[in-house]
């Protein structure tokens, strides 16, 4: 049965309706940046742009690296926005957009994320790169589709009873990055370990300003929280979206961040925009290695 209009919405010239792409507009290996304007930050690196669009925070470029054909998106904030994107890119590749039906030979994306985050631990200094072996989802979003096949239970029912997780929040979902695409982009000096993705900035991430929390202390028993080798390492808004639903979806997907801040010591970068072209440079390399 074919997909109604109503829930594959495309535009009037045949485009999906928020990333503003036809299938031929985007390459096999995708980055994914949160910050619009870091797309050309990505895309000045490459020999030839071949396409260029934006609507909204959703900006792509598609441009050849030596030789290698690579798309750049911007994804904005958050994992609603991840939702939008990883479900717009897969009917790109794996949905006939004239017929509105799922194609019989489905295609798996590259997905690598070039983010920017807060380490938790003080061993994880400003300007270091971590690459996420795992994303831990306590926003929510990924609780309206059916997880039961890419979870880890065990790992999820310790940090509930280590960090006494309220049941008035959604429950936390731990979530594997591809170990392909992990053991093309690591490197000796990089980090690893599990990346919690937060539905907002302020108060899901533990700050203060004028609001109190509901639980004050929900950051340092985070901190404090180690299962099978794996401490949570640093915070953010997108990477457990982009693992979950690159999963559930049949794409490969990695996280590469930038620590930017470290929130156990206070400490952030003099010079972020430097640290973030470190990491741009540091992965386009490795893609093409």
């Amino acid at each position: 049965m074919s997909i109604k209009a109503s829930e594959l919405i495309l535009n009037p010239d045949g485009s999906v309706y928020h990333l503003n792409l036809k299938p031929e507009h985007i390459a096999e290996t995708i980055i994914l940046v949160g910050d619009q304007d870091r797309v050309d930050k990505v895309s000045k690196h490459f020999d030839a742009i071949e396409f260029k669009t934006q609507k909204r925070e959703f900006k792509t470029h598609t441009g050849n690296l030596n030789g290698k054909r690579i798309s750049v998106i911007s994804t904005g904030i958050g994992p609603d926005n991840i939702d939008i994107v990883l479900n717009e890119l897969d009917a790109l590749v794996n949905i006939d957009l004239e017929t509105r039906l799922p194609k019989t030979n489905l295609t798996s994306l590259n997905l690598i994320r070039i983010g920017t985050s807060g380490a938790l631990q003080a061993s994880i200094p400003v300007d270091s790169f971590v690459l996420s072996s795992a994303g831990l989802d306590i926003n929510g979003m990924l609780h309206a589709y059916q997880m039961e096949n890419i979870c880890n239970p065990d790992y999820e029912a310790a940090f509930i009873k280590h960090t006494y997780w309220s049941t008035n929040k959604a429950r936390p979902i731990l979530v594997k990055n591809s170990e392909s695409l992990e053991k093309k982009l690591i490197d000796d000096n990089i980090y690893k370990g599990v990346t919690l993705t937060a539905g907002g900035f302020y108060g899901p991430q533990g700050r203060v300003l004028r609001l109190p929390l509901q639980d004050p202390d929900l950051n340092t028993k985070i901190d404090s929280f180690s299962f099978d080798g794996y401490q949570v390492t640093n915070l953010e808004m997108e990477t457990s979206a982009i693992y979950g639903l690159s999963k559930l979806l049949g794409h490969h997907a990695v996280s590469l961040n930038a620590i930017i801040a470290n929130r156990a010591t206070g400490d952030f970068s003099k010079n972020p925009s430097e640290t973030i072209e470190k990491l741009i440079t540091y992965t386009l390399n490795k893609i093409l290695a």
